[in-house]
Order: C-alpha cells, then sequence, then structure tokens
C-alpha cells in the first residue's frame, strides 16, 4: 500500500509507509468504534492525518444532508484536515440501508486503498461495521412504501402478529431478530414477501478482502453519561431546535426513517403541543443513556477482536499509533 513515504517515530518503534504498492485482497483497514459522545472523531481525524488515512463514517444518521447538529456530523474543520466519505449522500426523505451501505462501503475501500491511503472506519453503528468486517451478504430489495404502509398499521395495531407471521416463514431471521425491533421485523417480511424466499436465506457471508484492526474507545459509565448531557446541551446551543424545524417546514415529515433518529423523534410531542422544551431536552439525555447501553451490546469489552483504549487517557493518541504500528508491521 502506498501511505506516503515517512516514519512516525513513537519513542519505542516507527511505522515505515511504503510507496508503490498496489492494492491486494488483503487491504489493511483501521475501525475505530466505541458508543456515542467517547471520541471516536476526534481520535479518528487526527490519526487519519498523521497516517495519511481516508474517514469513511459508519454512523447511519450522518448519512443524510440538513441532519447536521442532531447526528454531530465532523465539523468543516475537521473534515478539511482528514477526508471524509459517506456523508451527506442522501435527503432525508431517502433511505441508506444496510445494503446500499455495504456497497458503497466496499467500493470506497477500495478506492482509498488504490490511491495509496490508509482506510479509516469510524462509527457508531454496530451492525453497520460488524455486517463490513464480517462480509455479510444483504439482499437489495429496495422499499416497498405500500408494503412497510400495510406492516406498519398491523405493527400499531397488534405487533405481535408481526413477530408471529416472521416466525411462521422464516424461523432462522426471527431467532436473531429482536421482537421488539419492529422496524427490522418489518425489513424481514418486506423481503420475504418482495421475493417468495426466506430473509435469512439471502443474508450470506463471504470472506471480505480485509485485514482489520479495530480500535474500541470507552470510559466509565457515568462520566460517559455526563459527557454526552454535556453534548445535548451544546447541540440546543447550536440550534438543534431550529434545525428540526427547518426539516419539517421542508416537508420531511416523523414518518420517515431519518426523522427517527435520536435527538429529532424526541421533538416530536414538543411541536405537536403535547411536552415544553425542557422535557424534550431531558428525554434526549435519558435516550442517548439508553443507546450507549445498546452501543455496548454491540462492543463487548470481553471481544477479543476490539482493541479497547480508555478515552481519557492522556497517552490515548501514541498508544493508538503503536497499535497501529504493529499492525501495519505485521503484513
Amino acid at each position: 500500500m502506498a501511505y506516503g513515504l515517512e516514519q512516525l517515530e513513537l519513542g519505542g518503534g516507527a511505522i515505515v509507509k511504503q510507496e508503490g504498492a498496489g492494492v491486494t485482497d488483503n487491504i489493511p483497514i483501521i475501525v475505530i468504534v466505541g458508543p456515542t459522545a467517547v471520541g471516536k472523531t476526534a481520535l479518528g481525524v487526527a490519526l487519519g492525518e498523521q497516517l495519511e488515512g481516508e474517514i469513511i463514517s459508519a454512523d447511519s444518521h450522518q448519512f443524510y444532508r440538513k441532519m447536521n447538529i442532531g447526528t454531530a456530523k465532523p465539523t468543516p474543520q475537521e473534515r478539511s484536515r482528514v477526508r471524509h466519505h459517506l456523508i451527506d449522500i442522501a435527503d432525508p426523505d431517502q433511505t441508506v440501508g444496510l445494503a446500499r451501505f455495504l456497497q458503497l462501503a466496499r467500493q470506497t475501500i477500495q478506492d482509498v486503498a488504490a490511491r495509496g491511503k490508509l482506510p479509516f472506519i469510524v462509527g457508531g453503528t454496530g451492525q453497520y461495521i460488524r455486517a463490513l468486517l464480517e462480509g455479510w451478504q444483504v439482499p437489495e430489495v429496495p422499499p416497498d412504501p405500500e408494503l412497510r404502509r400495510r406492516l406498519e398499521q398491523r405493527a400499531h395495531e397488534d405487533p405481535h402478529s408481526l413477530w408471529a407471521e416472521l416466525l411462521w416463514l422464516d424461523p432462522a431471521a426471527a431467532d436473531i431478530i429482536d421482537p421488539r425491533n419492529i422496524r427490522r421485523v418489518i425489513r424481514a417480511l418486506e423481503v420475504t414477501l418482495k421475493t417468495g424466499r426466506p430473509f435469512s436465506e439471502q443474508r450470506r457471508r463471504r470472506r471480505p478482502p480485509y485485514r482489520t484492526l479495530t480500535l474500541g474507545l470507552t470510559m466509565e459509565r457515568q462520566a460517559l453519561y455526563a459527557r454526552a448531557d454535556t453534548r445535548v446541551d451544546a447541540m440546543m446551543g447550536a440550534g438543534l431546535l431550529g434545525e428540526v424545524q427547518s426539516l419539517l417546514e421542508e416537508g420531511y415529515d416523523w414518518s420517515l426513517p431519518a426523522m427517527s433518529a435520536l435527538g429529532y423523534i424526541q421533538f416530536r410531542p414538543y411541536f405537536e403541543g403535547e411536552r415544553s422544551l425542557e422535557e424534550v431536552v431531558a428525554q434526549i439525555k435519558r435516550d442517548t443513556h439508553a443507546f450507549i447501553r445498546r452501543q455496548y451490546t454491540w462492543f463487548r469489552l470481553s471481544d477479543p477482536q476490539i482493541c479497547w483504549l480508555r478515552a481519557t487517557d492522556p497517552e490515548l493518541h501514541r498508544k493508538a499509533l503503536v497499535l497501529i504500528q504493529d499492525f501495519l508491521n505485521a503484513a
């Protein structure tokens, strides 16, 4: 891989980046994961800038234009320091699902590597990252609005009936999908009903052409909650309320998947006159804490595939560089 000819002194070794090698089926990629608000973006930008890398976002809500504050997108300054991909690639009334993400991410990794840059995957959407690293082959069945409408109506009236139908049609899918995750249940039914084949049979795995180092950022849970709360307050100060109002005024309604994102859907009762702004902010904070707990189910501290680093460690950047050095030198 052509990472540029230089050495990064780390007080105990150096990363030697070589010119001229072509793209192979063993592309090295660096993955940075962890819960929201832990500092993934800052670390990714710092490492990407130093290692001539490019960042591929694995945050499912940063795909959407006009949703900037609530999704905590990298700032213009951060994006000027390191090239970012898969940000602002769709309007809020479009859908970038798992299949589309995998297609775009795989293409982008190949392109970044072909240009001699080091691909960084940075984000907190656990399912998307796992699917990419494990080589999931996801059926590219476009959404059927009318079918979804009928399924969503049934979910509203009797959510158990959807689960029961999925269990009958595709027990293997039912075995791995949480029945409380109505959106995934609906998607599995949609694919099964549209194609006439079980959803689970269309989700195979193929060994991806990557060699991966996964860095995980973590910190003490209560401190992380406090940091997340501070970020919510900063988002409000930066104009999150106005951002949501502008989206609604442009015709993006609450039924859209993009508008169900954390930091947006919580405003619905405010705009419908059912809650105060203070109550909405408190709800966003509570839901952010719950989201952090869910993220830790995707990124387990016991996972041997993840090299965990404490986000508050003053040596964080140096330690991350040493791990990357060892990884690249082991090729």
